[in-house]
């Protein structure tokens, strides 16, 4: 047995200090330590209740503790939770089903998480020109400001210098473009391209919504030149803009789709989605996960998907992304000193920092902390909320009140 071990390991304190203590150092956490909740509500450590519009960066969408989820994963934990890849399981089949029947794909495969689904999208995009060109078509287009994990493939894909620094040397025959450049895009995606992968809307990279024409002309170019078209929907799909997936508002088809976030709803999960004809290309043994599809994350996944996947749900997310929008407009021109414009999609959504606050996205994701409400940054410049899609009129309102009461307290300061 370990000498460090003791009997009180599983009840002894911690506290946001025991971070500091044992954990890697990769993120710099709030203060406060979240203990328990329910739909939008959260308590910390102090018993200190907070109105969570992160929904644990949009990922907690039917809101924490969801009892149609809680109900599924209980039922499978009694039943069957793991097997090898060897097998598979009927929870698993049902949700491919579900997810194949709801989009344009034939075949999905199944993984932990958005960087995973993005890895194994690349992978197949890669051997896809491998397979049908040799080795005159290796290259990768992505978008400045992109964000598609944090594996050193991922990694890379994404388009923020800041997070590759360090790690070189970086996988070759990757390129960016800036997003919504239609120019760019023509002049980037040219014969030796494998794959163009891009965030309908932009999420880290700062609530940015892709110009329609823009997606168009990526799958015109795409057409021309034979290569795949990757939608990454990790953050903005299952729900977030109004439509189950954001290519369909958008009325782009992909050839590839990657979801994970939302779909499990705080469960572990992500998904590639494709077509028969490219996955047919990732014949067995050349690639695979450990946990991916497993019965449990499988079970809690189309739980969330037949939820969301309904049309009076879809409609009630279009109607409280209209009143967010509406209350988000409202502190632009009553606070135009810190704000200047709203933008985003569905309740994924960015209020812009104004010139006299550039930089300071942090210190009013703070503020509003401080009055009892969660919300997330997308860079320095943009403050960003993604609240449970069940968030109700009333929650939206009092949202506004604590950002109005916190930015109140802000420019009092300055």
């Amino acid at each position: 047995m370990n000498a460090k071990l003791d009997s009180t390991v599983t009840t002894r304190p911690v506290t946001r200090a025991t971070f500091d203590e044992v954990i890697v150092p990769t993120y710099a956490p709030a203060q406060m330590v979240p203990v328990r909740a329910a739909g939008l509500d959260l308590w910390d450590q102090n018993g200190k209740h907070y109105l969570d519009f992160t929904s644990g960066i949009a990922v907690a969408s039917l809101g924490h503790c969801n009892p149609i989820v809680v109900e599924a994963l209980t039922r499978q934990a009694n039943t069957l939770w793991h097997l090898g890849n060897g097998y598979t399981n009927e929870p698993v089949l049902r949700l491919a089903l579900a997810l194949t029947e709801a989009t344009f794909a034939d075949r999905a495969f199944f993984c932990n998480s958005g960087a995973e689904a993005n890895e194994a999208a690349l992978k197949l995009a890669r051997k896809v020109a491998h397979a049908k060109y040799g080795d005159k078509k290796p290259r990768i287009v992505s978008c400045l400001n992109s964000f598609h994990g944090r594996t050193l493939f991922t990694v890379s894909v994404g388009g923020q210098a800041k997070y590759t620094e360090g790690f070189e040397p970086l996988p070759p025959s990757i390129d960016h473009i800036p997003y919504n450049d239609i120019e760019a895009a023509k002049a980037a995606i040219g014969d030796d391209v494998c794959a163009v992968i891009v965030e309908p809307v932009q999420g880290e990279g700062g609530v940015m919504p892709g110009n329609p024409d823009y997606l168009k002309t990526l799958r015109e170019l795409c057409d021309k030149v034979g290569a795949v078209l990757i939608f990454d929907e990790v953050q903005c799909g299952m729900g977030r803009t109004g439509s189950l997936f954001a290519y369909q508002g958008y009325g782009v088809t992909p050839d590839i789709l990657t979801s994970a976030k939302a779909l499990g709803n705080g469960y572990p999960i992500g998904a590639m989605l494709t077509t028969d004809e490219l996955a047919k290309h990732l014949a067995v043994g050349t690639h695979g996960t450990t946990y991916g599809g497993n019965p449990l994350a499988a079970t809690v996944a189309l739980t969330v998907l037949e939820t969301i996947n309904q049309p009076a749900f879809l409609a009630r997310v279009k109607e409280a992304s209209e009143k967010l929008i509406g209350k988000l407009e409202g502190l632009v021109r009553d606070f135009p000193q810190v704000f200047s414009a709203v933008r985003g999609a569905g309740l994924l959504l960015g209020l812009v920092v104004a010139e006299p606050f550039k930089g300071r996205s942090k210190d009013i994701q703070r503020a509003a902390e401080a009055q009892g409400l969660m919300i997330l940054i997308a860079g320095m410049d943009v403050v960003r909320l993604a609240p449970a899609l069940i968030v109700s009129d009333a929650q939206i309102d009092e949202a506004d009140r604590i950002i109005r009461l916190a930015v109140a307290e802000l420019t009092k300061a300055a």
